[in-house]
């Protein structure tokens, strides 16, 4: 599956012009802190509507400004975890997880709920409520949620921020797994270089709401294209 993104709007006075290919694996979108990261994924999620340009996902158009195509978010098939992870606090672990499975009969509902439980290592969480869980397990739930209607990519907004790094490191081999399992393309924000290293096939260096470089993720940090990019890799931002 994979996403190709070409997207100029305006928020405000920030201008976004990005453009990017990401393939099947995990790609990351690098840069500092407001470099149009997060309004990249909002973009490709349906949350925010560019001005011109197009979005496609393998054989779907989920935008195109030419076209007068802008698929709302429900109809995109796209999972979104926000850097906040919200849960919502009234239902258990379960009722998070299975929200989006409302049109499912229970038994079904019930089996894929269980399913990616276990796929983000949280297997009979189903009855916990979210304020008793631990910030990573969080975390973990909300991907949950995201993963359960069987999405065709998924998009997470620094999934690994504000933990420790024993939280962070165990984050990222079971972002690896999930991936293993599943299939799903992941395009995930982040602003640490160790996450680039230990997840990422991919990575789209962004900066002032610019595409700066994109492409593979080893050969970018072994030889960046370009003196702006060089600068970018030369600090991790985290």
């Amino acid at each position: 599956m994979i996403l190709e993104a070409v997207v100029d709007g305006r928020v405000g006075e920030f201008h976004l012009q990005v453009r990017f290919r990401a393939g099947g694996g995990v790609t990351a979108l690098f840069g500092p802190s407001g470099a149009g990261k997060t309004l990249t994924l909002r973009h490709i999620a349906g949350l925010n509507r560019p001005e011109e340009g197009r979005i496609t996902l393998g054989d779907r158009t989920l935008f195109d400004s030419e076209r007068g195509i802008h698929l709302q978010p429900q109809e995109r098939a796209v999972g979104y975890v926000s850097q906040e992870s919200v849960l919502f606090p009234h239902l258990s672990v379960a009722g998070n997880v299975g929200f989006g499975l409302h049109r499912e009969p229970r038994s079904r509902r019930n089996r894929r709920i269980a399913e990616v439980l276990e796929l983000v290592e949280l297997a009979g969480y189903e009855s916990r409520s979210p304020d008793t869980l631990s910030g990573g397990e969080g975390r973990r739930v909300a991907m949950a949620r995201a993963l359960a209607p069987r999405p065709s990519i998924l998009l997470l907004d620094e999934p690994f921020a504000g933990l420790d790094f024993r939280v962070r490191r165990t984050l990222r081999r079971r972002l690896l797994a999930i991936h293993e399992n599943t299939g799903v393309p992941i395009l995930l924000v982040t602003h640490s270089l160790a996450d680039v290293r230990e997840v990422c096939d991919e990575l789209v260096l962004v900066d002032r709401g610019r595409t700066v470089a994109a492409g593979s993720a080893g050969e970018l940090m072994a030889s960046p294209p370009s003196p702006h990019a060089a600068e970018l890799l030369a600090e991790d931002m985290a």
